[in-house]
């Protein structure tokens, strides 16, 4: 904005000297005489926006010696008035209730329509960030029998990967996150027998892109909730109304996305807004899901302007969400922002601590990210991974029904928290194992004594957890001679009833069972398909014989004609080869 300001300043400096030119000076305080520094100042005979500086004082040209100029703040009454040139001007601003500020039609905080060429390329492509991700690496079994993963119901990392592809962008490889690519599917459900919590079916083959090892999946399903008789929900949006928001893929996104789930609530649920930007405050009370019109109304009037306090926002919506508490309900904050924290808490150690303390309340955790440029989904991740919660990525109107109407129970309705697998490998028959995505994080490594923490599973929810085998020669023998005996590995889920601290373990034996690749079900060709492409995307060392044309090929021969999504996966892999192609003969010449 200042950039559009001094080239604002030049224009009116290069005019002709025969134009007679008018210096507007002034400060801006608040009542009680504190200065006011980033006021918004239009200046309504030209349309150009200014805004006060540190010291709440401002200089405008003007071509006339009378303007009208109006002022506004987040937190604060706008003020609208006609300026004489010839005096210093004086501007008082006073306070708003938090509940009003963001339901102003006038505000002044819009300035995307005018955004020149090369704001709009730093606005899209710019600071970005992601959690450093290192790729796990082979395992020597005899050595290390036993590994784990934390277990959620992530999708974010999908959506984010196709919002690059289909902008013809280069994917950042750290936004690449193979096991929420494969969340992102929901690929085959299996209901849990009788009154168990989970159903676990692993299944051992050849692995595609490398035929002399294997690979191991396993597949995991939650039971369903039964929807007539799902707990009442006490919904706090917290939603970001910073000035980033504004842009069409943010906040008008966002609103789109909350509409579709009030119209998904039932009368004994219940939503109150928290809103943070300008000012942080309770947009709307608690309010009955049978007033849908009145939640509506209040989502519509949500305007972007302002700076980016997120931890007050966070506090906050905590606090009104322990308020009407319900017991045996689902008591859950769903933040909605771009991530681009930077007032208060901004590091992701303090966010960490932070938001570890307030999980403590019993109340869940829902992150919707969106936006671009300024996309901080590293701390988004964060939050949802310590608040107990969960993490998508609308880049779409699509992606949001998706999410918050298709999805539904599982994305807001718990079954299990604290979930973690671990699996225990019989080296008898695996040499080496490397785990296929839940990539370490690069801090976490350096801390030889973090806790990993387990993740939220939703109801009905099903995922695919693989490995990749490199196979003892007695393995290689027995699958020859079909001769199939013995323990294989040991599966143990270990979880939390929602609201118990009690921790409850569900396990599985895997016996030593091959199956060759080509008489799987397409769902495990579906789900290497989109295994490897991770990888690719990646520039993992584990797919290195595997060019693009072989990942278009294997694409098109796993996806389902009438499924809609490996539809549009098929499609994601041929224009990730135009593009990642396209860059390589551009480096060859």
């Amino acid at each position: 904005m200042k950039t559009t300001c001094h080239i604002l300043i030049l224009l009116f400096l290069g005019h002709s000297l025969a134009a007679q030119q008018f210096y507007v000076r002034g400060e801006v305080k608040d009542e009680a005489g504190n200065v006011l520094q980033n006021v918004v100042i239009k200046q309504f005979k030209t349309g150009y926006v200014f805004r006060s500086g540190a010291s709440g004082t401002f200089g405008i040209l003007a071509h006339s010696q009378l303007d009208t100029f109006s002022f506004m703040l987040d937190g604060y009454h706008p003020e609208k008035m006609l300026v004489n040139a010839d005096n210093y001007i004086r501007v008082k601003l006073k306070p708003a209730p938090a509940s009003a500020s963001n339901r102003f039609k006038d505000r002044l905080s819009s300035f995307t329509k005018d955004l020149g060429r090369e704001e709009q390329k730093k606005w899209f492509a710019g600071d970005e960030s992601y959690a450093s991700l290192l790729e796990n690496r082979f395992l020597i079994a005899r050595q290390f029998p036993s590994t784990g993963m934390s277990l959620n119901v992530d999708r974010a990392s999908y959506s984010n990967i196709r919002r690059f592809i289909t902008m013809n962008s280069i994917v950042p490889p750290d936004a690449v996150r193979i096991e929420e690519m494969l969340n992102y599917f929901n690929l085959d459900y299996y209901p849990p027998a009788g009154d168990d919590l989970f159903y676990i079916k692993p299944t051992l083959t050849a692995c595609p892109w490398n035929p002399g090892n294997q690979l191991y999946y396993i597949n995991l399903s939650s039971r369903k909730l039964n929807l007539d008789t799902l707990p009442p929900s006490n919904l706090v949006f917290l939603i970001d109304v910073s000035g980033s928001m504004d842009m069409p893929n943010r906040l008008p996104l966002l609103q789109s996305a909350f509409r579709l789930l009030v119209n998904n609530l039932r009368n004994k649920d219940s939503v109150s807004i928290v809103v943070y930007g300008g000012v942080t405050g309770v947009m709307l009370e608690t309010t009955s899901g049978a007033e849908k019109e009145k939640i509506i109304k209040a989502i519509d009037e949500l305007t972007p302007g302002g700076s980016t306090p997120g931890e007050a926002g966070i506090r906050l919506a905590y606090t009104q969400a322990r308020r009407h508490f319900i017991q045996g309900g689902n008591n859950r904050v769903i933040l909605a922002t771009d991530g681009d924290f930077n007032v208060g808490l901004k590091t992701e150690s303090e966010l960490d601590e932070m938001i570890s303390a307030q999980r403590e309340s019993g109340v869940y955790l829902t992150c919707l990210g969106v936006g671009m440029g300024n996309y901080k989904d590293s701390k988004i991740q964060l939050l949802a991974e310590k608040g107990n919660g969960n993490f998508a990525y609308l880049d779409n109107f699509k992606e949001a029904e998706k999410v918050l109407l298709k999805e539904f129970t599982q994305t807001l309705y718990s079954v299990a928290d604290d979930v973690y697998m671990n699996v225990e490998f019989n080296p008898e028959y695996v040499k080496e194992y490397r785990l296929i995505g839940f990539d370490n994080k690069v801090g976490a490594l350096r801390d030889a004594s973090s806790v990993v923490e387990g993740g939220e599973i939703g109801s009905g929810f099903s995922m695919i957890a693989m490995f990749e085998i490199e196979p003892t020669e007695l393995s290689r023998g027995a699958i020859r001679d079909s001769i199939y005996s013995g323990q294989f590995a040991n599966i143990r889920l270990q979880y939390r009833h929602p609201g118990d601290t009690t921790h409850r373990y569900f396990d599985r034996k895997s016996n030593f069972d091959y199956r060759a690749y080509e008489k799987l079900e397409k769902c495990y060709h579906f789900s290497a398909a989109v295994a490897q492409f991770g990888s690719m995307l990646r520039n993992s060392p584990f797919v290195k014989n595997r060019t693009w044309n072989d990942m278009v090929e294997m694409a098109q021969a796993s996806a389902g004609d009438a499924d809609l999504l490996q539809k549009e996966f098929v499609n994601l892999t041929i224009m990730a080869r135009n593009l990642y192609m396209k860059g390589k003969k551009r480096k060859s010449q």
